[in-house]
Formats: C-alpha cells, structure tokens, sequence
C-alpha cells in the first residue's frame, strides 16, 4: 500500500458483507476505479461498491478451497454502453509479516 503497487478496498468490501481484508492491484485501481475524465455518470465510490458487490457473488458462488477466482462486472470508461471484464481475486496472507488472509484483485495477467 505505501508504494502505491495496491489500494484497500476493505472499507467498502465490508459494506457488501466480505469480512477478510480487500486489496486491488495499481493496474486494476487505474483501470475499472479511476474515471477517466469526461466519463458522466460514474465516480470512484460507485466503481468501488460494483466491484465489491461482484466479489462477494463471486465468492459465494465459489467451491470451498479455491484460492483464485474470477469476478466479471461491467465497467464505462467511456460514454457509450459498459463492457463485460474480469479480475482475478486471489486469496493469501496480507504480508510476510502478517499471515491472516486477505483478498488481492487484479488484472487477469497480474501474478
């Protein structure tokens, strides 16, 4: 987090019911969170909660023991109609130093 790689989403992915901590990737953040200027309709907090929500549905859809998931939203970069994408959600320890786990999403070509 301090170096800018990921961003917490904890705070709005508890609001959807999702109690291990929420990290996004830089790439994913600038991607599908930021709204690109000019884009009408559409701010963070919003972009936030859709990816939150579609965590937690994709989470319940899991089976138990899976460590990789794929979450599909629909996001608007532009003023035209949103496209379907995807995010990978992955399940580990927050840090070296801190095993319990939390939830990592990003870019489906992200590690």
């Amino acid at each position: 987090l301090a170096d800018g790689m990921q961003y917490d989403l904890t705070k709005t992915a508890r609001e959807a019911g999702i109690t291990f901590p929420v990290f996004i990737t830089a790439a994913a953040f600038e991607l599908f969170v930021v709204v690109p200027e000019g884009v009408e309709g559409q701010d963070e907090e919003g972009r936030r909660w859709d990816i939150a929500w579609m965590l937690r549905f994709a989470i319940h859809r899991s089976r138990p023991g899976v460590r990789r998931l794929p979450v599909a939203f629909y996001c608007r970069n532009d003023n035209r109609s949103p496209k379907l994408h995807k995010l990978i959600a992955e399940c580990g320890p927050v840090d070296i130093d801190d095993p319990q786990p939390a939830i990592t999403l990003m870019l489906p070509d992200e590690d």
